[in-house]
């Protein structure tokens, strides 16, 4: 019979199956931007290995492509991943008595949008079962990562353009039920993305950089529908 701590383990890892392997495809178009980029393939494996943050990671290898300023690249990771942090506060009030700071910080690393989801479900955190929830991910994501910048350099340029335009199907697809459900995310929505078009095509505004612009219409649509639909306790402890 396995002891306590393996169980907890394995079904940590059991439950994460089905996010590594959604997690293959995602790294896999990472993988083949970042080369056709100019990245070189260990360079982009690396940068998936420390970390684990898709929409943080096509942002950031922008960026550092188009030649951003250190701050910029700073400012712009801290909006998009700015949400973690409260992730891992949210879980760390189930966090049981084997989670120490060391453990908490390194479970940390690897509290995505789908492993928030899973864990706060579980009454319990326990260190052994975050770790065995975050392992195939982090392995899945590293090597869809390498599988696309190893592909990138063998594809024809037409494949890896389509592969591009998949990718921004991919973040619409995760940006549609929430819109479908609630008007105030649609309109949220639709409020950055109206001032993404302005800011690329107005004349005026058009020479800001990539990096500001995502600052700027991520803080300015959140900011608006923060204050204009306010998430109140009762509909917080309703959902």
């Amino acid at each position: 019979m396995a002891p306590a701590w393996e169980k907890e383990f394995l079904q940590g890892a059991r439950d994460g199956i089905p996010i590594g392997l959604g997690y293959l495809s995602v790294s896999f178009s990472f993988g083949v931007m970042a080369v056709n980029l100019g990245l070189p393939v260990w360079a982009a494996v690396v940068i998936s290995l420390t970390n684990l943050t898709s929409a943080g990671q096509f942002a950031g290898v922008g960026l550092m492509a188009a030649g951003a300023p250190l701050i910029e690249m700073v400012l712009t990771q801290l909006v998009i991943n700015l949400r973690y942090s409260l992730m891992s506060l949210s879980l760390s009030q189930k966090a049981d008595g084997t989670m120490t700071v060391l453990h908490r910080l390194i479970c940390s690393f690897f509290v995505t949008d789908e492993i928030f989801a899973l864990a706060s479900n579980r009454r319990s955190l326990s260190r052994r079962y975050m770790y065995g929830l975050g392992l195939i991910p982090i392995l899945s994501w590293t090597l869809g990562t390498a599988l696309g910048a190893l592909a990138g350099g063998l594809m024809p340029a037409a494949l890896r353009s389509a592969l591009n335009v998949a990718l921004y199907a991919m973040f619409i697809a995760l940006i549609v039920p929430a819109a479908k459900e609630r008007r105030p995310v649609l309109l949220v929505i639709l409020l950055a993305a109206g001032l993404s078009c302005l800011l690329r095509y107005a004349p005026a505004l058009s020479r800001l950089s990539a990096g500001f612009a995502i600052i700027i219409c991520a803080l300015t649509a959140a900011f608006f529908g923060a204050v204009r639909w306010p998430i109140r306790e009762e509909d917080r402890g309703a959902s």
